[in-house]
């Protein structure tokens, strides 16, 4: 079975039912994977846009928690193909624990799962995880 790529807005248009008729295809389509009826793959890049766009005060100012709660779900559909899954799944528990940007948890996701515990950065925020020293060249 050959796989269609989703975008930001697929995911979107299910999380947040806006617009019904969209909102029910959408669910429709993500059934269809997690019943394996079709192969659907996306990237970190979209994920990453889904938490920016659900977090934004100006759109839907959802909390972090939240944020993990709708999008877990779709992450771990069975059709549905996600580079470092985990990572990703990492990245949301990451984001509800400390009070930094989704961005910079995927990037301590990805050091976790590297087992790497220093990170060159000018980014403050990055001091208040105990795990991980931050460098500055």
């Amino acid at each position: 079975m050959k796989s269609q790529f989703i975008d930001t807005n697929i995911i979107l248009r299910y999380l947040t039912h806006e617009d019904p008729e969209k909102t029910e295809r959408c669910y429709t389509l993500f059934k269809n994977a997690q019943d394996n009826e079709v192969s659907l793959t996306t990237s970190e890049a979209v994920v990453a846009e889904a938490v920016f766009v659900l977090a934004s005060k100006k759109h839907y100012h959802l909390t972090p928690e939240e944020i993990k709660k709708r999008l877990s779900p779709i992450l771990l559909l069975q059709g549905l193909k996600v580079e470092h899954r985990q990572t990703l799944l990492r990245a949301l528990d990451l984001y509800g624990i400390h009070k930094i940007d989704f961005e910079d948890c995927l990037s301590l996701a990805h050091m976790e799962r590297q087992q790497l515990k220093e990170i060159y950065s000018y980014d403050q925020d990055f001091d208040q995880v105990t795990q991980v020293k931050r460098l500055e060249p």
